[in-house]
């Protein structure tokens, strides 16, 4: 029986047989896509890094807006307490802010 296939071609070579009889290509291209793969997840993680670093910028600079918020609030209540004749409202204050009472 003759084969329909030109002389010296025989029967394709399955996956592992064709990357065991080109050994050094299929390392080069493994460690070529290796490296690919890396690089590609050591940029993703920059950018993240870089995301990150404006979150916590952004942040401080609300927490800081926050406690100057806070500070104004207090200054403004401690004044009006200050108009208060009874002295009630100074005393709620105190007590709200956590001080003790060391003017007794």
């Amino acid at each position: 029986m003759s084969s329909s296939a030109p002389p010296g071609f025989g029967k394709p070579l399955g996956l592992l047989a064709n990357a065991a009889k080109r050994k050094d290509s299929f390392i080069q291209f493994a460690a070529m896509t290796g490296i690919l793969l890396l690089s590609i997840r050591s940029l993703s993680q920059k950018y993240r890094i870089h995301d990150l670093q404006e979150d916590t910028s952004a942040l401080k600079q609300e927490q800081q807006n926050l406690t100057n918020r806070l500070n104004h609030i207090e200054r403004g209540l401690r004044h009006e307490a200050s108009l208060d004749p009874t002295g009630l409202f100074a005393s709620r204050l105190r007590i709200l802010f956590g001080e003790e009472d060391s003017m007794i």
